[in-house]
């Protein structure tokens, strides 16, 4: 399994990102040092299709399948893509409050600490539907770790699509989000524009 080990911060410099769209508080103390030459159409696309594939960490081949399932659906290609990268289930346990970072989400479900509909499930890129039911598994429910993760998210603002419990540790999908509720700093028609040349 191919796994990004690219410093966050570094990166969130290059694209010209704020760190805290991956959850991470710090800031960097650097300036990128770019000389001022003016950069490409091609260039300005493929800078948008990265800082998506970074945000949600998603490598490119996973990426470009998103893409053709958000062109093969109904709608503008563009907010579906960003609909369908939203769906996967470390994302939505991020929004949740149950990770601090969108990393530590992606952990969390790699170690089988959560549950949807009652069943456990272990992938990442699972998209989650309307109605579905997202809990931190019965057994792990005590763990310090995730005391440690509602001190730090208490104050989080939660997606008016997202219904979460009053204990924090699930919570329920109310409906799909629409692109407007997505806060993702990204022009996803740049990415369409990209793809589709």
């Amino acid at each position: 399994m191919a796994i990004n080990r690219v410093p966050i911060l570094k990166r969130c410099r290059s694209l010209g990102l704020d760190p805290v769209y991956l959850g991470v508080d710090k800031k960097s103390n650097r300036e990128l040092k770019r000389a001022n030459r003016k950069i490409s159409e091609y260039g300005l696309q493929l800078r948008e299709k990265q800082k998506a594939k970074f945000i949600y960490g998603v490598l490119e081949k996973p990426f470009h399948n998103y893409y053709v399932k958000a062109d093969k659906m109904k709608g503008m290609t563009g907010e579906n893509l960003m609909i369908l990268l939203e769906r996967r289930l470390d994302s939505v346990i991020f929004r949740m409050g149950l990770a601090r970072t969108r990393r530590e989400s992606r952990q969390i479900v790699n170690h089988k600490f959560i549950t949807v509909n009652g069943k456990c499930v272990s992938v990442p890129s699972y998209l989650i539907k309307a109605g579905d039911v997202i809990e931190v598994r019965e057994k792990s429910r005590g763990l310090q770790r995730f005391k440690d993760i509602l001190e730090v998210t208490g104050g989080r603002l939660v997606p008016e699509w997202l219904d979460v419990n009053e204990d924090g540790l699930g919570g329920t999908i109310k409906e799909l989000p629409s692109r407007e509720q997505i806060d993702v700093p990204v022009d996803e028609m740049l990415i369409v524009e990209l793809y589709s040349k």
